[in-house]
């Protein structure tokens, strides 16, 4: 064989390959979005069955599909996820702000959000282009899963499913939050937080319920880390106290007498004032 035919067979070659690149990456998009399609009347049902679920003030299915505006902005969300990842320009990002002057709700079209997600009230929530929410998460209002850069690629957190972000939380960067998470209103999440715990505070410190899930309604049951930890001093300067009495004591220091009564009334009233901090009456 000549070589100016072995340099046709080796083109003709290669032209099949990129053939069967083309049409093995066509088809694997065309079966992608097909099964995009058929789940998207499931997402509809799950995203509703949800709000009954979730919210006890839900009457009936109208006021359902009218007076919940998270419900429009996850649908017109989704419609727009779908656009842009198809790569058809403009369109999907045009669709987010239109979602986000009707709503107040801001939704990049690139985020991925599951099936049966419930943002509360939703006004002042954001979601990053490249965010990642899995099944069943609850978002309340103000609420921001950003980034902390310019970077490109993957830069903003990826939610497990059954997450619960309290009101104005911040979850920040490109780490993971496992199944089965707390975020605490007004915490800052800045690093990855593993599955079955509750993060509050700024930033936010993990802490566990006794290794049980509780009910993620029940904000009142999620600790207060600082308290807990002020407590803890509390109790040791009471102990350090008591140990420098009895050193007073032992030695016969002339002060002890004299100011022990005003000392007593003093403590008194300062531990009254500590106590009522930790019962939540300072803060």
């Amino acid at each position: 064989m000549r070589p100016s035919q072995n340099a046709q067979a080796k083109n003709a070659e290669r032209a099949n390959i990129d053939n069967v690149a083309h049409y093995e990456h066509y088809f694997a998009l065309k079966q992608e979005h097909s099964v995009a399609g058929n789940n998207f009347w499931q997402f509809f049902t799950d995203d509703v069955q949800t709000i009954y679920q979730r919210d006890p003030a839900a009457r009936n299915w109208l006021e359902v599909l009218v007076c919940y505006p998270w419900l429009h902005a996850l649908w017109c969300h989704r419609v727009a996820h779908l656009l842009h990842s198809l790569g058809i320009p403009f369109v999907p990002r045009f669709l987010s702000f239109l979602n986000r002057l009707v709503t107040g709700i801001e939704i990049h079209p690139g985020a991925k959000i599951g099936k049966g997600v419930f943002i509360d009230h939703g006004m002042g929530v954001v979601i990053g282009e490249t965010a990642v929410v899995g099944d069943y998460a609850l978002i309340y209002q103000g609420a921001t899963l950003g980034g902390t850069g310019k970077e490109k690629g993957k830069r903003h957190p990826t939610l497990g499913n059954h997450v619960v972000v309290g009101a104005g939380a911040k979850v920040l960067g490109n780490i993971q939050i496992g199944d089965n998470v707390r975020i605490g209103a007004g915490s800052v999440v800045l690093r990855d937080v593993p599955s079955n715990s509750t993060v509050v505070g700024v930033p936010g410190r993990v802490t566990r319920l006794n290794g049980q899930r509780a009910n993620a309604l029940e904000h009142n049951k999620i600790p207060d880390v600082e308290a807990e930890v002020i407590s803890l001093l509390f109790e040791r300067v009471k102990e350090l106290e008591k140990q420098i009495f009895h050193l007073q004591a032992e030695f016969n220091l002339s002060t002890v007498a004299v100011n022990q009564e005003k000392m007593e009334q003093d403590k008194i009233s300062s531990d009254g004032v500590i106590q009522d901090f930790l019962d939540g009456a300072g803060i």
